[in-house]
């Protein structure tokens, strides 16, 4: 952790629903003045999509179906450490992108599904902002929640999740059911060995709860709206929240645990900015004062 350089990192699975929180994160930098450094986890894919499919088969050929993108191996978690290390100790690093498609490649100058040339993460930034799947791994060779300042978790229930990912993989990048479904099954192991564990180090997670029939995710038509679900906030740590404040403030929310609140769906985007807005300025005040 650095006072004067500092860290988000927002974490979650394919599907979970991070870019909403990073939606919401720019929100309040915009607002409140900040200047974020933002780097993504696809950046830190191992492979680009041709060596990826290549290793994938290479994994079938010797009986292993369970690698994936979720997988440490699959990942360059020591670069992403190494980024993490050198914005806490200097404000600096190297960052680059992967292009997804080729609206973005024509932005980028590079083609779909590769990577860009590493780059100087420019200077007289506030903080560093990191959204994506390992943003918080901690095993024997990597330990990234000690660099993190504010560590968050999005992980809407399995089903949900599921559900999430289902839909935008067939309208956003044309698979189908069958295919998304396989590419689950593949992930599940990895899954629960390296992006389950790192929501035990985060300072905050978000559980998005849907209170209506999701038994089959694989044929639900539509994603649970915002009001057809419940949100859990559980703090790691809830000394300083003002728990009081947020329930006056969010309708209808109550206290499930002594670390943990719910709110309305619809209220999570509130909810965030309730809660992060005062985390930020205190952040951006405490890195002045460093």
């Amino acid at each position: 952790m650095s006072k004067k350089h500092p860290i988000i990192s927002v974490t979650g699975s394919s599907g979970a629903g991070t870019s909403t929180v990073k939606d919401t994160f720019e929100q309040i930098f915009r607002r409140e003045g900040v200047t974020a450094a933002t780097i993504e986890g696809d950046a830190f894919h191992k492979f680009d999509r041709a060596a990826m499919k290549a290793e994938l088969e290479k994994h079938y050929a010797k009986g292993d179906h369970t690698f994936s993108h979720f997988s440490y191996e699959a990942n360059a978690l020591s670069e992403l450490e190494a980024v993490f290390k050198s914005y806490g100790e200097t404000g600096t690093g190297k960052k680059r992108y992967y292009v997804h498609n080729d609206i973005e490649g024509a932005a980028l100058g590079a083609a779909s599904g590769t990577f860009t040339e590493w780059q100087d993460i420019e200077t007289g930034t506030d903080l560093l902002f990191y959204e994506g799947l390992h943003g918080a791994v901690k095993n024997d060779s990597i330990d990234l929640p000690k660099y993190a300042d504010m560590k968050i978790g999005v992980v809407p229930v399995v089903n949900l999740e599921w559900i999430q990912k289902i839909h935008r993989d067939k309208n956003q990048r044309g698979y189908t059911t069958e295919a998304v479904t396989d590419t689950i099954l593949r992930r599940m192991h990895a899954y629960v060995h390296c992006i389950m564990p790192q929501f035990t180090e985060t300072d905050i997670n978000f559980q998005r709860v849907p209170i209506v029939d999701t038994s089959n995710p694989m044929i639900s038509r539509w994603i649970p709206t915002a009001d057809e679900s419940l949100v859990v906030i559980r703090f790691k740590n809830p000394r300083g929240i003002d728990f009081p404040y947020l329930q006056s403030m969010i309708h209808d929310s109550f206290m499930s645990r002594a670390n943990s609140i719910v709110v309305p769906g619809g209220k999570m985007e509130l909810a965030m900015q309730l809660i992060f807005t005062p985390m930020v300025e205190r952040m951006i005040s405490e890195s002045k004062r460093a």
